[in-house]
């Protein structure tokens, strides 16, 4: 059974084999984003700012030109050459004859042609190219991401989890979003965000995140089963990583230690602990909610401990200190193995976040 579902996971359809062009739509990274109409009129602001400069410019010279009626140029003329000059039409109805005109024809309208036809068609070459820079962006982004954060669904608690770690300063370009619904990419793309559209339990697919290369890996899927798999997977290209992991039901917790989690939140039963503690004690919950809340009010945080703080009790430092990370392991403060702090101890204490 162990080797069928080994098999089954390493079943998956090559995405990390692709060309980085073939990724594009499947792996996306974020880019500033314009409004077209603002592009297009910015465009054609330019484009008419260059015809008129042209007309200008042979306005100022029309003694060098003549119509096919032998006539002096008026404006309105000189409009009109400059429009049939740049669009490269050229009808031939009105001629430069004198050497300054042709000068003139040579080192100044002839650059404002290529250039405004440049500009003509560099809507058509942008869009043309978005895909080669993308694939660009996606060859970048595979070489060099490295210790970052992959939260694999972006529902609520996936949401929620990326809102917490943007307000404890993560950066948003050390985050990457895995769902396998595009819509739901959509709000993490808007806030800078890497996203990946596909199925977590697919391990090229973890592999596209470089969740082998993460420093942690967060798992907010809808279904306890679903999580189990991923993790599963997610332990086995990562075993390295801090995977945490959010489930509904308590009694799939050992399932998904087993699995791999470092760490398990049990959604419902945190959910329905705080319900019943606000029917007798508001204030309790009204305090803890403030303490998972990093925008303002209190936090909890950890720290590594000071120099001076080494051989002292946790009990008496200046902040309010609730555990000890000691060896990779949280105790509680008052027991007696963290009665005195030791060098490479990690602080859990709350603080003071200003709003």
């Amino acid at each position: 059974m162990p080797g069928r579902f080994r098999a089954r996971l390493r079943n998956y359809e090559g995405l990390t084999d692709r060309p980085d062009f073939a990724l594009v739509g499947i792996l996306r990274i974020p880019e500033l984003q314009t409004s077209p109409w603002i592009a297009i009129s910015k465009r054609m602001a330019l484009a008419f700012g260059l015809l008129l400069l042209a007309a200008i410019i042979v306005y100022i010279d029309r003694a060098g030109y003549r119509d096919a009626q032998e006539n002096e140029l008026s404006f309105l003329d000189s409009l009109y050459y400059a429009t049939v000059s740049l669009s490269t039409t050229g009808y031939g109805d009105i001629t430069p004859v004198a050497p300054s005109a042709r000068l003139v024809n040579i080192l100044v309208i002839t650059p404002l042609r290529i250039f405004f036809l440049i500009l003509l068609v560099g809507t058509t070459l942008a869009v043309l190219t978005e895909r080669s820079r993308q694939a660009f962006k996606i060859q970048r982004w595979r070489r060099n991401v490295r210790n970052h954060t992959v939260v694999v669904g972006y529902g609520t608690k996936g949401r929620t989890a990326v809102d917490a770690m943007l307000g404890d300063g993560v950066p948003p370009g050390d985050i990457v979003v895995l769902d396998s619904d595009a819509s739901m990419l959509e709000p993490a793309a808007s806030l800078g965000l890497v996203t990946v559209h596909g199925s977590a339990t697919k391990s090229d697919v973890l592999r596209l995140t470089g969740a082998q290369h993460a420093a942690s890996i967060i798992v907010a899927t809808n279904r306890d089963d679903t999580a189990v798999l991923v993790t599963l997977t997610a332990r086995e290209i990562a075993p390295k990583a801090k995977i945490v992991v959010a489930i509904r039901e308590a009694e799939n917790t050992h399932l998904v230690r087993q699995s791999g989690a470092d760490s398990v939140v049990v959604s419902s039963e945190t959910a329905g602990r705080l319900l019943g503690i606000a029917t007798t004690t508001p204030s309790v919950v009204e305090m803890v909610e403030d303490l998972l809340t990093p925008e303002a009010g209190f936090a909890i945080a950890e720290r590594d401990v000071d120099r001076d703080e080494i051989g002292g009790s946790p009990r008496h430092l200046r902040d309010i200190v609730l555990g000890v990370v000691r060896d990779g392991q949280l105790v509680r403060v008052g027991e007696a193995e963290v009665d005195a702090i030791e060098a490479g101890d990690k602080l859990l204490y709350i603080r003071m976040v200003k709003s």
